[in-house]
């Protein structure tokens, strides 16, 4: 069928451009990018351009998700109750024993 070699293809694309190797590809040119910017060789514009681009590659799921969900095409997630951890099990502490005393023997004895 045409569209599942379609989808097979986009679902390759993405898989190239969201990567391993398009990671790094893309962690190198916005270092590289950073120093030409501090040593003064490029452009401020250009380098802020590909750092935007960057981001929007990686970001672009997050971009799409914010932009469904501000128009209301977003599919409502069920509700579910927020967890609250059972209360700790209080547990008395022994009452100590009148005639222990840790500092007694640590006094000096007079001559």
């Amino acid at each position: 069928d045409g569209a599942t070699a379609l989808v097979a293809a986009v679902q390759w694309l993405q898989g190239a451009l969201l990567g391993t190797v398009a990671t790094t590809v893309a962690v190198i040119a916005v270092a590289a990018v950073g120093f030409l910017m501090l040593g003064g060789r490029m452009d401020w514009r250009r380098g802020v351009t590909v750092i935007v681009g960057c981001f929007v590659l990686f970001g672009a799921t997050s971009i799409v998700a914010g932009v469904r969900g501000t128009t209301g095409d977003a599919i409502a997630a069920p509700a579910v109750p927020p967890y609250s951890a059972p209360p700790p099990v209080v547990r008395p502490s022994p009452v100590p024993t009148a005639a222990y005393d840790p500092y007694a023997g640590a006094s000096a004895q007079p001559n």
